[in-house]
């Protein structure tokens, strides 16, 4: 049993992304976004799926004790399940693979064996239904709205229907999993993404570079509750 058994339903999930944290002060970001968060978001790269490292194992494991909030890892590499294994010794508690490569599936396997929960993320060159079987061995999903690697890019307009569809693809087989809209979040596609059926965002400097974060993310989490009055996905 993972925590996203127990995530809440009522409202939008948040991903906290520490891609848009103060690098020079991550600690210090960390404890400071804590409170607002569901969840850290911690992107890695084996340098070859995407140039960037951005964060490694031992960054993750020197963070963990500053917060008792979970560590999701976007873990953007080839052939995941080596580096999957490191992030987990060092305190992830979700792990994202990327559908699109070789060794997916074993991935997912051994995360899951390991006692963390499993992820899928899909890029935008990738249509959903290609994976639909796929979606029931893993705990969560992120759709990727923005080229992949990318930092401060706008979200793709062809975002919202894959959004949308990956939605009707999950209530159609019964899989209740939060699914995660990853880059562009800005106030104005927030409630687009919501209404077409994200349970979760990805916030970066939306969060980060609030003035308030606590006004932010009470801001963020009521989105689920108007796509519900006004007749949305979720």
């Amino acid at each position: 049993m993972s925590f996203l058994t127990d995530r809440p339903r009522e409202r939008t999930i948040i991903d906290a992304s520490l891609w848009s944290a103060d690098l020079g002060a991550l600690t210090a970001e960390v404890e400071r976004i804590s409170p607002h968060a569901d969840s850290f978001h911690i992107d890695a790269s084996d340098t070859s799926f995407t140039r960037d490292a951005i964060f490694f194992p031992d960054m993750v494991r020197a963070l963990r004790p500053r917060t008792k909030v979970p560590f999701h890892v976007h873990l953007m590499a080839h052939r995941p399940s080596e580096l999957a294994a490191a992030f987990a010794d060092a305190g992830a508690d979700l792990i994202t693979v990327h559908a699109e490569v070789d060794g997916a599936l074993e991935a997912i396997d051994r995360i899951r064996a390991g006692g963390q929960a499993a992820g899928l993320a899909l890029t935008l060159d990738l249509a959903p239904e290609r994976v639909e079987d796929l979606l029931e061995s893993v705990d969560a999903v992120t759709m990727v709205g923005t080229p992949l690697g990318t930092k401060g890019t706008g979200m793709v307009p062809e975002a919202l229907d894959r959004m949308r569809l990956t939605r009707q693809i999950l209530d159609r087989r019964g899989t209740d999993i939060p699914l995660l809209a990853d880059g562009g979040i800005r106030q104005h596609t927030v409630p687009d993404l919501v209404d077409a059926g994200a349970t979760g965002v990805v916030a970066g400097s939306l969060l980060f570079n609030s003035t308030d974060p606590a006004a932010t993310a009470e801001w963020i989490r009521s989105q689920h509750t108007t796509a519900h009055a006004n007749g949305g996905s979720r």
